[in-house]
């Protein structure tokens, strides 16, 4: 075992981190990792820490104390950050680059390994910028993101790429055969119907709500009779994901509350110090915030399984050939691919491909869903 294992599909990064990690060249103070949603960035960025703090060798042995805690984010000189909420401000960034600045205490490097960077406001990513400029000597910078066109030239240029690419069908029911003890049936299943993404396809084969609520998604299009029926959908899709979202974050926010009001030295009568409201009331908008993101990150999981369906519609009615990604609606599938021409199906992944984009610029849920299935059903 090594911390290499969890990089499906990504033989070649693994040797280009392997090639740094070892010193044989490659090493920089800044690296972008970049690829696909479910590609695993932030599993090959917090892999290279893990390799890069390993006191074993070979570097990245996976079974030192040094390798245990990166990869559970306890290592004292690596600093894990993850934009709860929308955007990440300039001044959490400017708290982060001071926190970078200082000297590993314990391990070879001063650590930060930031995910979703692309979420940092223009103001922010310039602060980041000076600090990448002039890093001190045993800092690296560890940053995700979706696309290099995500940061800023002046980052990137100064940034050394690691590209992921999606992960195949097979390596990842692999894995969740073998890691997950999933039966090889759903694991198949699960990985066609993630698209490459890991933690979704985990996600499908371990958790029976997952699958069931993806059933109800795939079952819209042919509940698409009249207006009625689509506005109908439309409020579904909305609910489950607020319910999804809601059971996401109720838990965490629960934990992060109490913690942060026993730290702010809260007595046994549940009175709070004075002077502690402010710290309170940033936490609740930071949950807040992360609510927010996660309903919508839920929604946009949806979105792309109703395009799922649709793909393979298209695929049946160009006899592309290519694997269906819902292999059990096939019948269906064949009955709506012989109901319209081509066109009609390339119009509605467009339509899912528009909601998309209206939601990340902050358009109502309900309002951008209910157009969407409004489309869907005319075509």
């Amino acid at each position: 075992m090594s911390v290499w294992d969890d990089l499906v599909g990504q033989g070649p990064v693994v040797e280009q981190l392997r090639s740094a990690v070892e010193g044989d060249g490659g090493m920089a103070h800044a690296w972008l990792f970049t690829g696909p949603p479910g590609s695993g960035r932030s599993t090959a960025a917090r892999a290279f820490a893990a390799a890069l703090q390993c006191t074993d060798a070979p570097r990245g042995c996976g079974h030192c104390a040094a390798c245990h805690q990166v990869l559970q984010g306890t290592h004292a000189d690596l600093d894990v950050v993850r934009p709860a909420g929308l955007s990440y401000g300039v001044k959490e960034t400017r708290e982060l680059v001071l926190r970078a600045s200082s000297s590993p205490s314990v391990g070879r490097w001063q650590i930060v390994l930031f995910e979703d960077a692309d979420r940092a406001t223009e103001a922010a990513a310039n602060a980041l910028l000076k600090a990448i400029e002039e890093p001190p000597p045993r800092t690296v910078w560890l940053m995700c993101t979706p696309s290099p066109e995500d940061m800023l030239i002046t980052i990137r240029s100064r940034c050394r790429l690691v590209t992921l690419r999606t992960p195949p069908v097979s390596a990842i029911a692999e894995v969740l055969v073998q890691r997950d003890g999933v039966d090889p049936e759903t694991a198949a299943t699960s990985a066609r119907a993630a698209q490459g993404h890991i933690g979704r396809a985990r996600r499908l084969a371990t958790d029976a709500e997952a699958r069931a609520h993806r059933v109800e998604v795939l079952a819209v299009p042919r509940r698409l009779t009249s207006v009625g029926p689509a506005m109908t959908a439309a409020e579904a899709l909305v609910k489950a994901a607020e319910a999804e979202a809601k059971a996401e974050t109720e838990e965490l926010n629960e934990s992060e509350t109490g913690a942060l009001r026993q730290a702010l030295g809260e007595s046994a009568k549940g009175r709070m110090p004075r002077g502690t409201a402010g710290a309170l009331k940033d936490l609740e908008d930071r949950q807040k915030s992360r609510a927010t993101r996660t309903k919508r990150d839920s929604l946009d999981r949806t979105l792309l399984d109703l395009a799922s369906y649709y793909r393979d519609v298209l695929t049946l009615q160009l006899g592309a050939g290519t694997e269906l990604i819902n292999v059990d609606l096939a019948p269906e599938l064949r009955t709506a691919a012989s109901q319209g021409p081509p066109e009609a199906t390339i119009r509605r992944l467009d339509a899912i491909m528009a909601c998309r984009e209206r939601l990340e610029a902050n358009v109502n849920p309900l309002l951008a869903v209910e157009a969407l299935t409004l489309t869907l059903r005319t075509g």
